[in-house]
């Protein structure tokens, strides 16, 4: 008695060879993983030392035997300099690596028989971004040492403060979702477009469609090996994230199966549209030219690298037209808001109507010749 051909064995077999093809290509692992580790890695430790501090320097004739001195040393944001040469020091002001040169000297009232302590702030147009926001400081330190000196003066205006404590939101939280992102979006097109263009160009998907294997199957086991290789990235960048970085999981655990389930959703998405860019190239070497046409706006404008809100209102219009916008979004949602998928059904809904739609065009054009 004939044995029914098993359709199953022959999808895992077919998603266990894609898979073991793709591991050992060391430019797949290296643009999935490890380029989007290293960044992460940067751009995620900036403003971890705690925020800017303004370099500053004083000059040699300055009291520093008073309390102003030391008030401002113990200041966070400030770096006092110390200069022996002063040509280095001015150099240094005028190039914009000093936000100001400071002249500190106190007096005695005759009248309140108070001190009187008196700030000389010198600068440069190179400095002008730092000294908007030094000023301020400097005011907010004169203003709390005057009322510690002379806590009996009549205050004009009161500042009732109401600060309560939120999570931080930190750089990885931002940087970490647009990285996923990234990598699935690069590795995904890339490998899911030559795959299928080197398969049928080396007739292998025509002998495939020869054989009994489903071409459901053919597709299914492909995709599923690409699928299961980009979770991993994705599982390895969250894992990093969470216990070196920092990077917030909101609810934890069932945060994380939120982002790897968005992510699934991204992949079939992506994995579409790369089988429409193998099936409409003659030459393999068109195939990159059109995943940086259609990729290179998504990293753009999709708030991969920084926040759409600093486009002008049109262009974020524009912006939100894209699905990694919409990615992007509900996973910085998701894993630092605490929202759960179910509240992101209008970025998984934009998502969703660009799988619909691309598809429908692989329904149409995907070619097995």
């Amino acid at each position: 008695m004939q044995k029914n051909y098993s359709q199953l064995t022959a999808l895992m077999a077919i998603s266990k060879a894609t898979l073991l093809a793709i591991v050992k290509n060391p430019g797949s692992l290296f643009f999935s993983l490890v380029f989007p580790l290293v960044f992460v890695w940067i751009f995620g430790s900036f403003g971890s030392s705690g925020g800017s501090r303004y370099r500053i320097a004083l000059e040699k004739n300055s009291d520093t035997s008073n309390i102003l001195y030391t008030q401002l040393k113990n200041l966070s944001l400030l770096q006092i300099k110390n200069y022996s040469d002063t040509v280095l020091q001015r150099a240094d002001l005028e190039k914009g690596r000093l936000a100001a040169v400071l002249q500190l000297s106190q007096t005695k009232n005759d009248s309140t028989h108070q001190p009187h302590f008196t700030i000389k702030l010198t600068s440069t147009s190179a400095s002008s971004v730092e000294i908007m926001q030094l000023i301020p400081i400097l005011e907010n330190l004169s203003a709390n040492l005057e009322k510690s000196m002379n806590p009996n003066s009549v205050s004009l205006v009161s500042i009732e403060k109401n600060i309560y404590s939120v999570r931080a939101y930190k750089q990885i939280d931002f940087v970490l979702p647009g990285q996923i992102g990234f990598s699935i979006l690069f590795s995904t097109l890339f490998g899911i477009a030559f795959t299928f263009y080197n398969l049928r160009e080396q007739l292998v998907l025509k002998r495939f469609y020869a054989s009994p294997v489903n071409r459901l199957n053919i597709l299914l086991g492909v995709g599923f090996s690409r699928l299961v290789f980009q979770l991993i990235n994705v599982v390895v960048l969250i894992v990093v994230g969470k216990f070196f970085l920092g990077f917030t999981l909101a609810h934890g655990i069932i945060t994380f199966v939120e982002m790897v389930g968005l992510s699934i959703l991204m992949l079939f998405v992506l994995m579409g549209v790369g089988l429409i860019f193998s099936s409409i190239v003659k030459s393999d070497a068109t195939i990159p030219l059109l995943i940086n046409v259609f990729a290179l706006p998504q990293m753009l404008l999709s708030g991969t690298f920084f926040s759409i809100t600093v486009f002008p209102e049109w262009m974020q219009l524009l912006c939100k037209f894209l699905p990694l916008t919409h990615f992007n979004l509900a996973m910085r949602k998701i894993s630092f808001e605490g929202a759960s998928i179910f509240s992101c059904w209008q970025n998984i809904g934009v998502i969703g109507l660009w799988g619909i739609s691309i598809y429908l065009i692989v329904y149409k054009i995907f070619r097995w010749e």
